[in-house]
């Protein structure tokens, strides 16, 4: 038997995946009955930043470690594509519908018991998966950093707003993708010269809600807008309202777009890509307004900044995602120092494959470096002075000879693929 701490998108896929080995599973899941600063729901997986799992580009890194986390078994996956929404080249899923698949099928699988209940201590001689997330309970981070030895657990968070897609003014937001890229998802709301020179002053001025001290602890990716706008006045035209690819008319660029991603499946919710924010919610308000086909916007849930923790995994945790002290206990999810949806998943997913192996008494041996779910792996354990929570990248792969960027690109996917093929074929 198993005990999974947290059915956030790693414990859910970890349980599931043991699960479907035949090992019965504790899952463990403190939400209806003691709940975060963020969670909405008391649902398993469910999404509390964006709807968005990124790219679906097979020679994207996140496209790539989609790809490897399909062939070993993803139930994440598996309800992203059954509840997915229009976005482009992108995985966008109706957050309400993909979290409740998630928990019927976990709540409906008879080697899975669910326990709605706060764990506060972790048996060390028992076999367990830390997958509480970075929203886990001050008791449980306490006895995490008790048990591991580790002082600091945390940076911060932002989420952005959603919008009720009624109050938009569809006479100025027009639905693109950038530069025609898939099928036409996003909705654009355009400006002018002077009008971004408006929203910048209004951004960049406007007042704060609490946190002082996030901005020297902030996860790069994660940036709340106000944050990034202060960087200079051009940073956001190079970021979250880059224009280019954007033209409603050719020839006709605007000098920044905000663009908006549908959030459900009945198109009556938006939220606006990469406006994580911690401003005030009537200062939200007042900035969201001064955007072009927003004048009238409601917005039914405002931007938050909250605390997320995390291990510096390197020198506690081995590429399996294994304690190095307590050979029984594994760490899985945002937790464990990947960052991002579908990186929380694949941990969750890659810490249940080698906890299988552990309990049927197999050999344990770590996904090939050469393999995105192996690199990221690689990565949470390997000494780093600077050690941050990261995205899926190219940059953790091991190299390869030089060759033009698409080529290389390819070279990635096809020597992952025969890597992992390969690895899956010993381990069986």
């Amino acid at each position: 038997m198993v005990k999974i701490i947290g059915a956030g998108l790693a414990g859910s896929e970890a349980a599931w995946y043991l699960a479907n080995k035949g090992i019965k599973v504790k899952l463990y899941e403190m939400r209806p009955f003691v709940k975060t600063d963020i969670h909405q729901t008391s649902d398993f997986a469910e999404l509390v930043c964006s709807n968005s799992l990124r790219s679906n580009d097979p020679l994207n890194a996140v496209g790539m470690l989609k790809n490897e986390m399909i062939q070993i078994g993803s139930l994440i996956l598996e309800a992203a594509y059954a509840t997915q929404v229009k976005a482009g080249s992108s995985l966008a899923v109706d957050r309400y519908g993909f979290s409740e698949y998630i928990t019927n099928k976990i709540r409906n699988h008879e080697n899975i018991e669910v326990i709605n209940e706060e764990v506060k201590e972790i048996d060390k001689d028992a076999y367990t998966i830390v997958a509480a997330g970075p929203l886990a309970s001050s008791d449980l981070t306490n006895e995490i950093q008790s048990l591991f030895g580790v002082k600091k657990l945390h940076f911060f968070d932002a989420v952005a707003p959603i919008i009720d897609g009624s109050t938009i003014n569809y006479d100025i937001a027009y639905l693109k993708s950038r530069y025609d890229k898939g099928e036409a998802a996003y909705l654009n709301c355009p400006m002018t010269k002077e009008q971004y020179e408006t929203f910048y002053e209004a951004l960049t001025t406007a007042e704060r809600a609490g946190f002082k001290d996030f901005e020297v602890n902030v996860f790069e990716g994660c940036m709340p807008v106000e944050i990034m706008a202060g960087r200079g006045i051009e940073t956001l035209l190079y970021g979250p309202l880059k224009p280019v690819g954007l033209e409603k008319e050719p020839g006709q660029r605007p000098h920044a777009v905000i663009q908006l991603r549908q959030d459900d499946a009945a198109s009556s919710l938006y939220n606006i890509v990469g406006f994580q924010t911690n401003l005030k919610w009537s200062e939200q308000k007042r900035v969201i307004q001064l955007i072009p086909g927003l004048e009238n916007a409601s917005i039914v849930r405002y931007g938050v900044m909250h605390k997320n923790t995390y291990l510096e995994s390197p020198g506690v945790l081995n590429r399996m995602y294994q304690s190095i002290a307590h050979d029984k206990v594994f760490v899985a999810g945002q937790i464990s120092g990947v960052e991002g949806y579908v990186e929380s998943a694949a941990s969750g997913l890659s810490a249940a494959f080698h906890m299988e192996r552990l309990i049927n008494q197999k050999v344990l041996k770590p996904f090939p470096e050469d393999t995105m779910i192996g690199a990221m792996a690689r990565y949470i354990a390997t000494p780093n002075k600077s050690f941050n929570p990261i995205n899926a990248n190219l940059g953790i792969l091991p190299e390869l000879a030089k060759h033009k960027k698409k080529e290389r690109k390819m070279l990635y996917k096809e020597r992952a693929e025969a890597s992992l093929a390969s690895y899956l074929s010993e381990m069986i």
